[in-house]
C-alpha cells in the first residue's frame, strides 16, 4: 500500500511562512500526495504551483475552533473556492451542535451546497475529542444527512481545557474511525487526522476505514515506506 494515495500533507501552524509553503509544494511534487492542506491565505499560490499535478489543494473553514457565524464560514468558503481550493475541511460549530444539532446541520447543508455547486468536496471536522461515542455516531449521521462527502475526526488543535472526557486525546483514534465507518454509509468517506506519524499508523487507520490521512509527517511516512520496499527488494 502506497501511503501517498491516502496522505494529505498538512501545514496549518499559525506561524507558517513562504518558505514553509515552498517546502510543502516541493514535498507534494516529490511524493505525489493525494492532497496538501493549507491555510486559506495560501490557497491561490499552492493551487497555481500544483496546477499541472493531480494533488488536491485542501483548505480549512472556521479553523480551528469552528464557532464563527455561518455567514462568515460561507464567505470564507466562497473565497477559498474562488482561489482554487479543491476540497474544504469545515470545522463544525461545537457550540451549535451541543445546543441544538439542527443548527449545526443547517450550517453543514449550506457549506455542502456551496462546495457541490462548484463541483468540489466538503469534509466536516467533528472534533471527536469533545464527543462521547453516542455523540460521534449522531454527529456522523448528521454530516451524511447534510450532504458532507467526508467526516474528519479532528483538527489536532483541541485541548483538554475544553473537554470533560477523562481519557482526552486531541488526535485521531482507531476506535473512533471504526465507529464512524460502522455508522455512515459507504457513500461517505472518513479522514483521520491528528497524531498520525508512522507508516504503520497509516496502514492501521486505512484498515479501520479511513480513506484519507491528514498529517504533517507525510515525508517521514513516505521515507519509512520506501525503506521498507528497499529492504524487501534486497532480500529478494
Amino acid at each position: 500500500m502506497n501511503p501517498a494515495q491516502y496522505i494529505e500533507q498538512t501545514h496549518l501552524k499559525p506561524t507558517i511562512n513562504d518558505r514553509d509553503i515552498e517546502k510543502l509544494i516541493e514535498e507534494a511534487l516529490n511524493y505525489n500526495f493525494v492532497g496538501v492542506c493549507v491555510p486559506p491565505f495560501w490557497v491561490k499560490k499552492v493551487k497555481r504551483d500544483l496546477l499541472k499535478t493531480e494533488t488536491k489543494v485542501v483548505t480549512v473553514i472556521g479553523f480551528p475552533l469552528g464557532y464563527n457565524r455561518t455567514e462568515t464560514k460561507v464567505r470564507e468558503a466562497e473565497v477559498a473556492l474562488k482561489d482554487g481550493a479543491d476540497e474544504l475541511d469545515l470545522v463544525i460549530s461545537m457550540t451549535a451542535l451541543k445546543t441544538n444539532p439542527f443548527w449545526a446541520k443547517v450550517e453543514m447543508v449550506r457549506l455542502a451546497d456551496l462546495a457541490h455547486q462548484a463541483e468540489k468536496m466538503l469534509k466536516v471536522i467533528i472534533e471527536t475529542a469533545y464527543l462521547s461515542e453516542e455523540e460521534i455516531k449522531k454527529t456522523a449521521l448528521l454530516c451524511e444527512e447534510a450532504g458532507a462527502d467526508f467526516v474528519k475526526t479532528s483538527t489536532g488543535f483541541a485541548t483538554a481545557n475544553f473537554s470533560e472526557k477523562k481519557d482526552f486525546y486531541a488526535g485521531a483514534k482507531l476506535e473512533d474511525v471504526k465507529l464512524i465507518r460502522s455508522t455512515v454509509s459507504e457513500m461517505v468517506g472518513i479522514k483521520a487526522s491528528g497524531g498520525i506519524k508512522t507508516y504503520q499508523q497509516v496502514q492501521d487507520f486505512v484498515k479501520a476505514g479511513a480513506e484519507r490521512i491528514g498529517t504533517s509527517s507525510g515525508v517521514e511516512i513516505m521515507q519509512e515506506y520506501l525503506k521498507n520496499i528497499e529492504k524487501k527488494e534486497t532480500i529478494l
